[in-house]
């Protein structure tokens, strides 16, 4: 066992960490890069447990099993802080702590590190809290920030880190992880993985949640149902109402949950009207929860738009001659009837309408159903 498994399809990335890992071209911050599924947390995570692992021969490092290795992996570390956000942003007061927490010497640990998962969720004023810390860090700290790509992130930062550029794994590569670490069925793990795209946390979903396969498979051919707008119409309200309900139905047990540890935590009477200063932060907690709330939605639109996109990228794919292999191939005899009616000139001015969809829902404050209606109209 290895800290660095789970980096499928990743070998060039691997070697480079493993050689800093070992004490060649250790910097103290890095910028981890790559599109939604390529690992970048998963990598920032493998080379954090490598740095601090309690192994003496430095090639062994990373070794997977040792204690320190095993905490972090786990993210128990003390000298270990994992950030990342289930909110729309991370608030500039977050940042303050990071630096604060990037101040103390490590405790017992070789390095003090500090990983941000979502480094493209802050605000420029946000991230200049960072960039003092960052320019003159404080010894034996290690930043690790993680984005989709570099120009997610400001100038100053991205200059001042050392640059790991992931890629999205083969789906042969993801397919064989899903099967040695999860045990899943060869040929399931096979079409998850084709059907993620080689997103991993997303293949895993699909391989291990045969409703999320269905939902999926129905998001893919509802252009296929698509006759005039009052489908469209129908279309946008089914697609909303998906993305909905998933993120929903993973954020009302663990809202509940939240809420009822707070007030034990706080010693709240059973019955009865909370004090002020115990409703203030039952207020805090609730606001945070609707943020999430909020996040959750806009990831499972986004998400569903992806599936949506990978029909049309197979009709293209089927336009253009079949040049590489398809993503829905269990619907190659629809895709192909549906290809044979339009050109590739249309099926790209269908996708650019999905992408500009994602991007307002990702960014801006519109309302989702609208844009999904407006998206809808325009694939007719």
């Amino acid at each position: 066992m290895s800290v660095w498994d789970d980096l499928q399809g990743q070998d060039a990335v691997v070697a480079q960490l493993r050689q800093a890992a070992e004490g060649e071209g250790l910097t103290h911050a890095w910028l981890f890069t790559g599109p939604p599924g390529s690992g970048r947390s998963n990598a920032a995570k493998a080379f954090a447990a490598a740095l601090n692992c309690d192994q003496e021969d430095v090639s062994l490092r990373g070794c997977g099993e040792c204690a320190a290795c095993l905490t972090i992996l786990g993210e128990t570390h003390s000298d270990v802080a994992f950030v990342r956000t289930e909110k729309v942003t991370i608030t500039i007061d977050e940042a303050r702590d990071l630096v604060s927490t990037a101040g103390n010497r490590p405790s017992s640990a070789r390095w003090r590190i500090i990983v941000v998962e979502d480094a493209d969720r802050m605000a420029e004023r946000t991230t200049n809290v960072l960039l003092k810390a960052i320019e003159e860090p404080t010894p034996r700290t290690v930043w690790m920030l993680c984005a989709p790509s570099p120009a997610d992130v400001l100038v100053t930062i991205r200059s001042r880190c050392r640059a790991v550029a992931l890629r999205l794994p083969p789906a042969a590569a993801v397919a064989a992880l899903l099967v040695k670490r999860d045990g899943v069925d060869p040929t399931v793990a096979e079409r998850a993985a084709r059907a993620a795209q080689s997103h991993v946390g997303i293949a895993r979903r699909l391989a291990r949640d045969p409703e999320a396969r269905e939902r999926r498979l129905e998001t893919v051919r509802f252009p296929l149902s698509l006759r005039g707008v009052t489908a469209a119409v129908m279309m946008a309200e089914k697609l909303v109402k998906i993305a909905t309900e998933e993120a929903n139905s993973s954020n009302d047990e663990r809202d509940a949950a939240e809420k009822t540890a707070l007030l034990a935590t706080l010693g709240a009477p059973e019955s009865g009207t909370l004090p002020p200063a115990m409703r203030s932060q039952v207020k805090q907690l609730e606001d945070d929860q609707k943020r999430r709330a909020k996040r959750s939605v806009t990831d499972s639109l986004d998400r569903t738009l992806t599936d949506l996109l990978s029909f049309y990228r197979d009709v293209l794919i089927i336009q253009m001659g079949n040049a590489v292999e398809l993503v829905n191939v269990e619907l190659r005899s629809e895709l192909e009837d549906f290809a044979s009616r339009s050109t590739a000139e249309v099926t790209l001015a269908r996708m650019d309408a999905v992408n500009k969809a994602r991007t307002r829902i990702t960014t801006t404050n519109v309302a989702p159903l609208l844009t999904i209606e407006s998206m809808a109209a325009s694939l007719i």
